[in-house]
């Protein structure tokens, strides 16, 4: 029974180590987006609705719209482990999705 348990307890934390983190995201944007693009990440992700991020990522265009909305930004620096955690990041802060600080703008 005690392998059992620690066999999925295990699995738990691999599972949730590998899924995309919109605070990792953030950070991301923060360290790798911010300084070229000269705009905070909230700016970044309201340039579309939750519907719409969603489906540039899935479609595989996501650095491409990422160049659009920031001409500065070198496609390159933008490596595909980045990508689902400031896709996350994207989401959340959408423009239909949370207000960033708890504010209505």
């Amino acid at each position: 029974m005690k392998k059992i348990i620690s066999v999925v307890t295990l699995l738990l934390l691999i599972s949730i180590n590998s899924m995309a983190d919109v605070k990792k995201g953030q950070r991301l944007y923060k360290k790798n987006f911010y300084k070229t693009c000269g705009f905070s990440g909230i700016v970044f992700a309201r340039h579309h609705l939750q519907e719409e991020w969603e489906d540039i990522y899935e479609t595989g265009k996501f650095p491409e719209e990422a160049k659009i909305i920031c001409p500065d930004l070198p496609i390159e620096i933008i490596k595909e482990e980045y990508l689902k955690d400031i896709f996350e990041y994207s989401v959340k802060y959408a423009k239909d999705g949370v207000p960033p600080n708890g504010c209505n703008d």
